[in-house]
């Protein structure tokens, strides 16, 4: 079976870091050998530092900041580190964490185009959408948002209000992002939805795209 090597970006709050833990979770729990990259340099005190004791015993090899490195230290002050740089190179799937927006996506150059270089997998990236952002809300606004963040490979519908959040306000939030995707040739990934209100959806939503449960993790990663 192919390695999965996957990198999540989106709008600020649309979930790419819960994202990305629950796929590192769900591959590792099928059987999969995990990297789990925080490449955050856009909020870098959203760290998977307090998660990486708790992924690691699951089996997930976690590389993330630790806390010294990035207190106090704007984005153009954070130092990349050389394992970072070779990220891709581990045996396995890896799933990428990157900052938000266009300055999230631009740090996969840092890296110096090793990911675009594999032999055995393509690095895919996904942008998670919440519709509930501002700069996200509507069809002309996701086309508009991934015009100026460039390249990408498919959407992840991740629309929530936290607490707040209902089947109704998912189903709404796919029919945008799908007829998003559909407007731009790309695939939908997947609906997420926190595990209860999965159960509600079902397997597909209601635009047919299959759903994935998350469980909330990152509230207990931020320092």
């Amino acid at each position: 079976m192919s390695r999965i090597l996957e990198a999540y970006v989106g709008e600020y709050a649309s979930g790419k870091s819960e994202n990305a833990v629950n796929r590192s979770i769900h591959q590792c729990r099928s059987g999969r050998k995990v990297r789990l990259v925080d490449l955050d340099l856009v909020e870098p005190f959203y760290t998977l530092r307090p998660l990486k004791k708790f992924l690691e015993e699951m089996g997930i090899n976690v590389l993330g900041w630790e806390t010294a490195e990035t207190f106090g230290l704007g984005e153009a002050a954070i130092p990349l580190r050389p394992e970072m740089i070779t990220a891709c190179d581990s045996a396995g799937d890896v799933i990428i964490d990157l900052g938000y927006g266009v300055n999230g996506r631009n740090i996969l150059n840092l890296i110096g185009g090793r990911w675009r270089k594999e032999q055995d997998a393509k690095l895919h990236l996904y942008m998670v959408v919440n519709t509930t952002r501002p700069l996200t809300a509507t069809v002309p606004l996701i086309r508009q948002y991934i015009a100026e963040l460039g390249e990408i490979d498919g959407l992840i519908n991740n629309t929530h209000l936290g607490s707040k959040t209902t089947v109704s306000l998912i189903q709404e939030g796919a029919e945008i992002v799908t007829t998003a995707a559909k407007e731009l040739g790309l695939p939908v990934v997947a609906t997420t939805a926190l595990r209860s209100l999965a159960q509600e959806i079902g397997e597909v939503d209601c635009m047919g795209n299959v759903v994935w449960p998350l469980d909330r993790y990152m509230q207990d990663a931020v320092w």
